[in-house]
């Protein structure tokens, strides 16, 4: 005769307790002569945690359904501070227009790192004073941790919210950032990507997006991995989760004229004053692309490392130093050649001469 639900939980229950482990589960299959696999995949609704198990939440399903989070997963104001240093460029304004119009359209941009993709977007929100929820995907980011779960909070079990409803619920932008980092555990947002929302199974609970809900993602590749191993740990993205994007913008490095007034508004920003070193560190910047792009090297300079060098030359007030510390990410030989190349291209900058005492 097949095990009921019920049976097996009022028997844990009587030994162990509302909260078990799977100790518990383990001690009882033996006692029993039961399969743990079997047992825990009558205990999945019950379950709260990686080998926690909470016997009581069926029996609360409907209280906890009616009542908030114990604390609500975000609470602060979303709209992201504006940036005096930001200068739009590449395709921000077909980004901004997006956002602007309030449709459901999920939006891919995919780029080189450290060219203004993330910063892009949170920059727009800005402008157009629209919440924006940043969510870091990583290989081990699940339902769970995107959608949300239960919680213990002071004794007692609740559902607590995960970025996604939150911002479903708030009618924000969404950013899957560095999506392309992700496993198939992401295929759990299919049903967002449709605009269609989102039912939550373990609450018995449906939630309908709110106007203006969007979904935007970045990434260094387009989801097809990285095939010259730049970057190392990308994967090959499932094509109907792809497919649920309807656009893909790529983005560019800014060009040497844009990339300047970036660096002199940081300049700015930080009280250095500095024109001639900026103007150097784009011209530098732009021989590196050039010869990465025609493949004569393997390593690039972003915009986001040149404006470390200027914070940097803030703090040290030295341009040597400022550079050594910000290519010492590279190895060995690619930091000596970017070295010597910046010595070609500013003449005051003497790669040999000895600190100052």
């Amino acid at each position: 005769m097949a095990l009921s639900t019920e049976y097996v939980t009022n028997s844990l229950q009587s030994l162990y307790g509302n909260n078990i482990t799977t100790s518990d589960i383990r001690a009882w299959c033996a006692m029993n002569g039961h399969n743990y696999v079997t047992i825990t995949k009558k205990l999945t609704d019950y379950k709260t945690g990686r080998g926690k198990w909470n016997l009581t939440i069926q029996e609360k399903l409907e209280e906890t359904y009616q009542a908030p989070s114990a604390e609500p997963a975000i609470v602060q104001d979303l709209i992201p501070q504006k940036d005096d240093t930001f200068v739009q460029f590449g395709n921000f304004k077909d980004i901004k227009k997006i956002i602007q119009s309030r449709l459901f359209y999920p939006t891919f941009i995919t780029g080189l790192s450290g060219n203004g993709k993330t910063f892009g977007v949170e920059q727009a929100c800005a402008q157009l004073k629209r919440e924006l929820i940043r969510v870091n995907i990583t290989i081990e980011t699940d339902e769970d941790d995107l959608i949300g779960g239960f919680r213990l909070v002071n004794g007692e079990t609740v559902w607590h919210n995960g970025p996604v409803i939150e911002a479903l619920e708030r009618g924000a932008v969404l950013l899957l950032d560095e999506v392309d980092l992700a496993s198939n555990k992401i295929l759990c947002l299919q049903s967002i990507l449709e605009g269609k929302g989102v039912f939550l199974k373990k609450i018995g609970k449906f939630i309908q997006p709110k106007d203006g809900f969007n979904v935007i993602a970045t990434a260094n590749t387009k989801g097809k991995g990285s095939d010259d191993g730049r970057f190392i740990g990308t994967n090959v993205l499932n094509e109907a989760f792809l497919e649920r994007f309807p656009v893909t913008f790529e983005q560019e490095y800014p060009t040497p004229a844009t990339e300047l007034k970036i660096l002199q508004g940081v300049a700015l920003d930080l009280n250095v004053v500095a024109p001639d070193f900026c103007k150097r560190l784009t011209d530098w910047a732009d021989i590196i692309r050039k010869t990465f792009y025609d493949g004569g090297i393997e390593e690039v300079i972003s915009t986001r490392r040149l404006v470390h060098v200027i914070r940097a030359y803030s703090i040290f007030a030295d341009k040597k130093k400022a550079l050594e510390v910000c290519t010492n990410r590279f190895d060995d030989e690619t930091k000596s050649s970017f070295m010597e190349l910046y010595d070609k291209v500013d003449v005051d900058f003497q790669l040999d001469q000895e600190e100052e005492v």
